[in-house]
């Protein structure tokens, strides 16, 4: 069993490092951020946030694939594996399609895009040489000069059940996002473990899952419904569970001191 915390995009940038050190300093294993548009880019908040601890995990949910392409993400988290190895967690995800359509990276077949580059990242951070010519990823004998000693796990970010499915295929498990019952984390197990089965990979996926808490709760209440909510989702088939603020109220802070008052680190 795994917990951490979310540092809501919603929050400014420079907030950031007292959030890292809170984190840090309260032994919760895992900082998560996100990467929304037109909020803070994920590859740079999650290369401060690692040099800022020295033990801190970090992920990121998730990073959009119209947005990059399958060669830059591979260099960047192979980069950042590198520097900080066996610390950082990436996801990756479709992303929010109206603005991808914004940016002008909406595509015709989004499952179609999200497998070819599942599939590319994974095997370029394996190491490997990779060609492909997808409908939408075009790779001609790209190889990685500098790939990881060990590829990070690689999540994708998932809400339906295809892209759940999907996850299992391609990559090494889900992000579940928005988790406030045990139901969608069983469906999820169940759908991930499939995917993996059918595409015939071996070992058990990784189940990741968001769930939120208003953090304006008194602070005993607070840490009750951490210890209540942690354990339902785990036993439901969780591998880490991830606390986030709401929208009214983004700042982490009285999780991660909710955390540190509970039974669970």
């Amino acid at each position: 069993m795994t917990v951490g915390v979310v540092f809501r995009p919603q929050q400014p940038p420079e907030d950031l490092q007292a959030v890292v050190r809170a984190v840090d300093g309260a032994g919760v294993p895992e900082l998560w951020l996100w990467e929304d548009c037109f909020l803070e880019g994920g590859l740079t908040t999650a290369t401060a946030a690692l040099a800022w601890s020295t033990r801190v995990r970090v992920g990121i949910g998730l990073l959009p694939v119209p947005l990059r392409n399958p060669a830059l993400a591979a260099m960047e988290i192979a980069t950042i594996a590198r520097l900080f190895p066996d610390r950082f967690v990436p996801a990756i995800g479709h992303g929010v399609l109206d603005w991808m359509r914004q940016v002008g990276a909406r595509v015709a077949s989004p499952m179609t895009l999200l497998r070819e580059h599942a599939v590319a990242v994974r095997e370029l951070l394996d190491g490997a040489r990779v060609d492909v010519d997808g409908r939408y990823v075009h790779l001609d004998g790209v190889a990685l000069d500098w790939p990881p000693a060990a590829r990070p796990p690689l999540l994708v970010g998932a809400r339906g059940e295809k892209t759940v499915r999907l996850a299992g295929a391609v990559a090494d498990g889900v992000l579940l996002d928005s988790v406030t019952g045990p139901d969608v984390v069983r469906r999820g197990r169940a759908l991930v473990d499939d995917g993996r089965q059918s595409a015939g990979r071996a070992g058990r996926a990784q189940v990741t899952v968001y769930t939120e808490l208003d953090p304006r709760e008194p602070a005993a209440t607070l840490t009750r419904q951490v210890d209540e909510r942690v354990a339902v989702l785990i036993d439901a088939g969780a591998d880490t569970v991830v606390l986030q603020a709401t929208d009214e109220e983004p700042d982490p802070m009285p999780l991660v001191e909710a955390l540190a008052a509970s039974g669970l680190l």
